[in-house]
């Protein structure tokens, strides 16, 4: 079969490898569709592990089940999460499913970017998932980012009420505009830097966007009734967006940092004032099961759409271009491949 195997940003290689043997409790999915996430390309991280297959956000159809298999059989739709939780340490039973050690050691083999790939057992017991009949491969690709976002706003406790401002307005924080504004909230602001996806999150429900290197904190004061924000959502990684939330956030408000800064750059927290302020700095990573299951839902009943997400569609061989079109951040929002087309 073909694999994309990760060797940088810059060279990610169409090669060939066996198609994965499973056993009696496993599966081996086709997969139809792969988004590429921007934790693709973050080459600070990934290419220490390089040469290696990567992608996570995968739907495909079920190839072979083995023979201890129950609930799944050739020919079903399925979204398969990489990471899964054990669902009994300390971690998992206190609701912390994301810092499990069970869920950072499990992945399927070799990774999303490939044609077909192995489901151990317990990917198969916790992290398979049928495809609703009208969810289609392309929006299956959705489910584990909306997850993580789903716990972001879970754990932050958004409500109705709130002016959020997102920093960030990639996938990511266009995803987290489109959960906000489907609740309903008072007041969404998007900030970035790329005047294309400004525009792209005031279409996805933004009511004011602005461009970072102006001074965001008049401007939300100007449209916030002299105040600051009562929730802000960090979506990107890079350091002067982390430092402008904390310049942002209001008394008693909340900053989550959904990306984070290279461990190499450093963070100051101004904490004297925090805790004058009661402002608490939180952060969320990736999705437990419980909000997979919500993100279906969300796709199956239509809550939100995420068809209009999709920039890019590229055949498997033209995965390199992806990888350039994440990596460059400019007019692009998601990029899919098609690994079996």
């Amino acid at each position: 079969m073909k694999v994309a195997m990760y060797y940088s940003n810059k060279d990610v290689r169409i090669e060939e490898m066996q198609v994965p043997k499973i056993s009696d409790d496993e599966l081996l999915v086709k997969v139809m569709a792969s988004g590429i996430c921007g934790t693709d390309v973050m080459e600070w991280y990934r290419i220490k592990k390089a040469p290696l297959v990567l992608g996570h956000e995968i739907s495909g159809v079920i190839a072979e089940a083995g023979k201890n298999i129950k609930n799944f059989k050739a020919g079903d739709r399925v979204f398969v999460s990489h990471h899964v939780p054990c669902m009994k340490c300390h971690y998992c039973l206190n609701n912390h499913h994301t810092a499990c050690e069970t869920l950072h050691k499990t992945n399927f083999d070799p990774g999303g970017f490939s044609e077909y790939l192995r489901v151990p057992k317990i990917n198969t017991e916790i992290g398979t998932f049928k495809l609703p009949d009208n969810v289609s491969f392309e929006e299956g690709t959705f489910i584990e980012p909306i997850g993580t976002v789903i716990r972001a706003q879970r754990l932050v406790n958004l409500k109705q009420d709130q002016t959020l401002l997102v920093i960030g307005s990639g996938i990511s924080g266009l995803m987290h505009v489109k959960l906000a504004r489907s609740k309903n909230i008072k007041k969404i602001i998007a900030v970035d830097i790329n005047e294309f996806r400004l525009n792209t999150a005031k279409r996805f429900g933004a009511d004011f966007a602005f461009n970072a290197r102006e001074d965001i904190v008049e401007k939300i004061k100007k449209i916030n009734d002299g105040r600051l924000a009562d929730l802000v959502i960090v979506c990107s990684g890079a350091l002067n967006a982390a430092n402008s939330a904390l310049q942002c956030v209001d008394k008693g408000g909340i900053i989550l940092f959904f990306a984070v800064p290279r461990p190499d750059e450093k963070l100051v927290i101004p904490i004297n004032d925090f805790w004058r302020n009661e402002v608490k700095v939180m952060t969320s990573y990736g999705a437990a099961p419980s909000d997979l299951k919500e993100s279906i839902d969300i796709l199956k009943n239509k809550k939100i759409k995420v068809a209009d997400m999709i920039s890019h569609r590229l055949k498997f061989d033209e995965i390199q271009k992806g990888f350039q079109l994440v990596a460059e951040a400019k007019d692009s929002i998601k990029v899919i491949v098609e690994p079996n087309k």
